[in-house]
């Protein structure tokens, strides 16, 4: 019988799909399969510099010069390699699917391809061949719907010729290509003494561009009052005559009008229908105030889908079909139980035409089909995040099957001055209104200003209306993903996605800032707006561009060659475009042309991984030698003198290894303790510490992890001071050191004290609790001075007290 494989693209999915057709191998529908899963992408790009034929061109690909831009996409060969840690899932997806005679492309089904791309790029890789390659199509992964896949399954020709595939690949193409952008900028800011990194691309320059303007637009804003007249009524409704002028000062206005009855025009009744189902993007933008990151709702979105309490995440899909909208109707009463909605308010119980429509894919994001027993339920599985994520997501789609929100408008005029007309819009029945509201502590959402719980009144008091300018909103999540969606850049989750590794304060140079609600520029943000201006990079049409193209290519009207080929062009425009924005920026800035001194870095194959690395070349005021650095690729210790931030030499030795900084990993030299070592690699105390030599007696005590006190360590600040020292480790794993014991008394008299070393019948002296007098002490100003001195406990510790008579 043939077999059939089935890659899924995760762990989560491939239990899904075991639980749908009996197990991860046997037998349905009369066909014989077995499953294996993938982990996300295994597979990426290898750096542009690997992808050369000629080891002449990779010098001109690796360093950031912008002497070595543009890029020729020829030159690159699109080499892929394994991603870090997914080597044995990798094999795992190989021995399960090498003797299948169809192998099933299982992954997600998104619209930008990727989970095409991530099946492709696997059995590509790993040399997998079939009789037959298909794809399995699902909107989510109930059981019923891949049962159904499954069945229906459509054939693919080739696997290079999939449109899923060729999309999702240009994209990936492109994207790299985009690297040259932030060499670019990076450039313009090292030029200008600044050591950062401007990242760029797609959607993240689009956000900066957008976040940076408005910014500007709202700290230029001058307010211009204005006073005009206009009419009151007793209920608060306002009268205004469009025509009536305004002046710039309240004593301008003259005084003409006088009280009048007010005339009802008309009374209409109105409705609105529910707000549109939220994507990723504008949920996130609406748990950002309550403390909850863009990161956290994407990987708590993430484990609540494999968990099919809610709908899959990454859907460009606004609206549900008849089928999806069918599936949940008779889980609506549960989910209000859950999210705490009285049940009354859900009387409209018909699909509505605004929110179900028979096109779409995985229909917009939405509660899933297996509903939490409670909120506390959620919580305990998935944590606030998860909590609010529901009840967000569960109102938000209950609010489509109550009724629209009902109010009666009326107009009318005032009676003796009919210029002056008002509106009062009466609510009648709240409807969706009391079971969502997607303003929710936004002060900056603008309610309905002619909202009036009385509707018109009956006589209208003319008053000095003082008004002015509006002032530009301030960016926040919330209104730059809500200019996003209407410029259709990137999907919700896309948005989503990039926003949260923007806004990222985890990463060295963030671009955004979060403060609250509100949205700011990182400093590396500001440069990056100001660079931008006139770039093809901060053009907010690329994006749009780019997709415009994926659907060419995977339609077969265009190849990813031809459209990659206009990049080089762009990249020349961009640096003549930056190099004319960095004088701006400079002058804006107060930033000088003078370049960044870059630190020296060493590079090689590291024995631990077999891969190249780079790390820095020097450690602590050290340059590591040409030998030094073989010894380090090749998992050696090493040990060296290096200087500390007061300018004191110390000895540390260690090797290369995995560091983090700031919750960014890197590879550099890790100091694994300090001091000197023997010959058995074993660590030495260091010859002297706070300016005191230790006798070879005492290193042998300090190895024998006895303690060496001593009067005449000398502080940063020069002063003198007595202790017992130890050399031991004082953090777990962080190398053994000098470690001073302030606590501990001292067994015997100090061999010295203040600069003068005693006797050996002065010590036996004060050993016996007698007193000794000493001159020519040293105080730690310089002065001498003379004392009488006694060994004694004082402050529950033994040590010299002097006396002066």
């Amino acid at each position: 019988m043939m077999v059939v494989g089935i890659l899924t693209e995760k762990p989560s999915a491939a239990r899904h799909f075991a639980a749908a057709l009996g197990g991860t191998s046997g037998t349905y529908n009369g066909e014989q399969f077995v499953i294996a899963h993938a982990r996300g992408h295994l597979y990426e790009f290898v750096d542009p510099h690997k992808m050369v034929g000629d080891p002449g061109l990779a010098d001109k690909y690796r360093p950031w010069d912008l002497g070595n831009l543009p890029w020729n996409p020829d030159d690159l060969d699109w080499k892929l390699e394994v991603i870090k840690d997914a080597g044995s899932v990798a094999q795992d997806v190989k021995r399960t699917l090498a003797k299948c005679d169809e192998i099933v492309i299982a992954t997600d089904v998104d619209p930008t391809g990727e989970g095409g791309m991530i099946a492709v790029n696997a059995f590509l890789e790993l040399g997998l061949r079939a009789k037959t390659w298909s794809r399995m199509y699902f909107t989510d992964e109930a059981a019923a719907s891949l049962q159904k896949a499954f069945a229906a399954r459509k054939t693919i020709p080739s696997l290079l010729d999939f449109d899923e595939y060729k999309k999702a690949r240009y994209r990936s193409q492109f994207d790299l290509l985009s690297m040259q952008f932030t060499r670019i900028a990076t450039n313009m800011a090292r030029q200008s003494g600044q050591n950062t990194v401007l990242r760029q691309g797609r959607l993240k320059s689009a956000m900066v561009k957008l976040v940076g303007d408005q910014l500007k637009e709202y700290n230029d804003y001058v307010k211009k009052p204005f006073f005009q007249n206009r009419f009151r009524d007793e209920n608060d409704v306002m009268y205004t005559n469009q025509e009536e002028p305004r002046f710039d000062k309240k004593d301008q206005v003259p005084n003409q009008y006088g009280p009048s009855p007010v005339v009802l025009d008309g009374k209409a009744k109105k409705q609105t229908a529910p707000p549109k189902l939220l994507d990723l993007a504008a949920l996130s933008s609406l748990l950002v105030g309550k403390g909850i990151k863009a990161q956290l709702v994407l990987s708590t979105y993430q484990k609540m889908y494999e968990a099919q309490v809610v709908s899959y995440p990454r859907t460009e899909d606004k609206t549900i079909t008849p089928e999806q909208f069918n599936e949940l109707a008779p889980l609506v009463d549960r989910i209000a139980g859950v999210v705490g909605v009285d049940m009354k308010l859900l009387t409209h119980r018909g699909p509505r035409k605004t929110h179900v429509k028979p096109q779409g894919a995985h229909g917009a994001n939405r509660p899933g089909p297996k509903v939490p027993s409670s909120l506390d339920d959620v919580e305990q599985r998935f944590g606030k995040a998860g909590r609010l994520i529901y009840e967000t997501l569960g109102k938000n789609y209950l609010a489509m099957v109550a009724e629209d929100y009902i109010y009666e408008q009326q107009k009318g005029h005032v009676e003796e001055y009919p210029d002056f007309a008002g509106i009062a819009n009466v609510p009648l029945s709240a409807g969706w209104k009391a079971v969502f509201d997607p303003d929710a502590g936004d002060d900056s959402a603008e309610g309905d200003e002619n909202e009036s719980a009385k509707g018109l009144g009956t006589n209208a008091e003319p008053f000095v209306f003082e008004g002015a300018n509006k002032r530009a909103e301030h960016p926040s999540m919330k209104w730059l993903m809500k200019q996003l969606e209407k410029r259709d850049v990137g999907t919700g989750a896309t948005r989503t996605s990039t926003y949260s590794e923007v806004t990222n304060t985890k990463t060295k140079y963030p671009l955004l800032v979060e403060k609250g609600r509100k949205l700011t520029l990182a400093e590396a943000g500001d440069m990056s707006w100001r660079l931008l201006p006139g770039t093809r990079i901060g053009d907010l049409a690329l994006t749009e561009k780019v997709y415009a193209d994926m659907k060419d290519i995977a339609a077969g009207t265009a190849t990813a060659e031809e459209r990659l080929a206009v990049v080089a062009g762009w990249v020349r425009e961009d640096i003549a475009t930056m190099q004319k924005n960095v004088a701006v920026m400079r002058s804006e800035l107060g930033l000088k042309e003078e370049a960044v001194v870059q630190k020296e870095r060493a590079q090689g194959t590291w024995s631990k991984t077999g891969k190249s690395v780079v790390f820095a070349r020097e450690w602590g005021g050290h340059r590591f030698s040409d030998d030094e650095v073989v010894k380090l690729l090749s998992g050696e210790t090493i040990e060296f003198s290096a200087t500390s931030s007061t300018g004191s030499s110390y000895e540390v030795f260690g090797v290369l290894g995995e560091g983090t900084f700031k919750g960014r990993k890197f590879v550099g030299f890790q100091k694994q303790g300090f001091g000197r070592r023997d010959a058995n690699g074993n660590a030495l105390p260091p010859a002297s510490w706070c300016q005191y030599t230790f006798t070879q007696d005492e290193i042998d005590r300090l190895m024998a992890g006895e303690g060496v006190e001593s009067s005449d360590f000398v502080s940063q600040k020069g002063n003198r001071f007595q202790c017992k020292v130890f050399f031991k480790e004082e953090k777990k794993g962080g190398g053994k050191k000098i470690v001073p014991d302030f606590e501990a008394s001292l067994d015997t008299p100090p061999k010295s004290w203040c600069g003068v070393a005693f006797t050996d019948d002065q010590l036996a002296a004060l050993a016996a609790g007698k007193t000794i007098k000493g001159k020519g002490f040293t105080s730690s100003k310089g002065k001498k001075f003379d004392a009488t001195l006694a060994w004694k406990d004082e402050g529950g510790k033994r040590k010299l007290v002097p006396s002066f008579s």
